[in-house]
């Protein structure tokens, strides 16, 4: 098991994971481990006054061991993004640790991963079993992730359920797991940095009952699978016009809602910076073809004759939404 339990004077005790430990030895940096060290015991307050008065440090070597941290991705200061010294797994199966029964004893050892342990059991209203404490100790050990993240991970993970299946519904471990290793990707390894994560993720919920009348979809709540489409297409920016748009040329080419065509045609406007109706209309049509030495014919008002593409395309468009406008006003 990659885990160091430090024991600490007064009976206190810090968990220092394997991870941690290695970058630290690897920065070889005495003062670097013993601020780290002062950061864990303050519950990873990087108070640097406080910090400073409990180690006798003046402020030039409390800020350079401050920076050999943050330079090995060990803490992150404010309005600081600091790039993972090292590369994640995209999924969990990529490269799981194997725990034994004894690797997972000693971590229970320590009050931290055992108080982490024992609230996530009470969040889900289960008990963990073995299987279940190596995936939360992976989290904690492997990937790093901080116990108060990960106890906000678990939370944000029971209300997504909750929303998508009904009250009473828990994610399973294996669900926890994987939402945890994109929180990793995200680098969300404070709890500053989960709380933003998960308040923008609520933002963008708000929006689904909207999108889900939008697309003739009715009050039910969206899959797992359809909320991901629908979160993607409103961080894109669309107004509803445009996906109105695109989920009339959707129905046109497949006669019925395809979300994987759907989401081709809003990712091919995202990627042309095409969010609105008026700017599809612009700058969405087919390139004229031409035949090499001939010149384009110019409209009889000597306008070019895109121009009367333009004002038919929105002109097209115009009527559709009027058309819907009145069905709406019907209902």
């Amino acid at each position: 098991m990659t885990g160091y339990v430090l024991h600490l004077p007064e009976d206190e005790s810090v968990v220092l994971s394997g991870p941690v430990a290695r970058r630290l030895v690897e920065a070889g940096d005495g003062e670097a481990a013993l601020l780290y060290i002062a950061v864990l015991r303050n519950k990873g307050c990087i108070d640097g006054q406080l910090l400073r008065s409990q180690l006798g440090w003046q402020r030039e070597r409390f800020e350079r061991a401050l920076g050999v941290l943050v330079t090995q991705g060990l803490v992150a200061l404010p309005h600081q993004k600091t790039p993972p010294p090292e590369k994640l797994p995209q999924e969990p199966e990529d490269r799981r640790p194997e725990y034994t029964r004894a690797d997972m004893a000693r971590a229970l050892e320590g009050p931290e991963f055992a108080s982490l342990t024992s609230a996530v059991e009470e969040k889900l209203g289960k008990k963990l079993t073995t299987p279940d404490v190596a995936i939360l100790l992976g989290l904690y050990d492997q990937l790093g992730l901080p116990a108060d993240v990960i106890f906000l991970l678990v939370g944000f993970c029971a209300e997504r359920t909750a929303a998508q299946r009904g009250p009473g519904c828990k994610p399973t471990m294996r669900q926890i797991e994987k939402e945890g290793y994109l929180w990793a990707r995200l680098e969300l390894m404070d709890q500053s940095r989960a709380a933003a994560y998960i308040k923008k993720y609520q933002r963008s919920r708000e929006a689904i009952p909207q999108l889900m009348r939008l697309l003739r979809l009715g009050d039910r709540p969206p899959s797992p699978g359809e909320e991901r489409y629908l979160l993607a297409w409103n961080d894109m920016g669309f107004d509803p016009d445009a996906l109105e748009a695109a989920y009339d040329k959707t129905i046109l080419k497949c006669k019925e809602l395809k979300w994987a065509y759907m989401n081709k045609i809003l990712c091919s406007w995202h990627q042309k910076g095409l969010h609105t109706l008026a700017e599809i209309a612009a700058g969405d049509r087919p390139a004229a073809r031409q035949k090499p030495g001939v010149s384009r014919p110019a409209s009889r008002r000597g306008e070019p004759a895109q121009g009367g593409a333009v004002r038919e395309d929105m002109a097209r468009m115009e009527k559709y939404l009027e058309q819907l406008r009145r069905e709406k006003g019907e209902q």
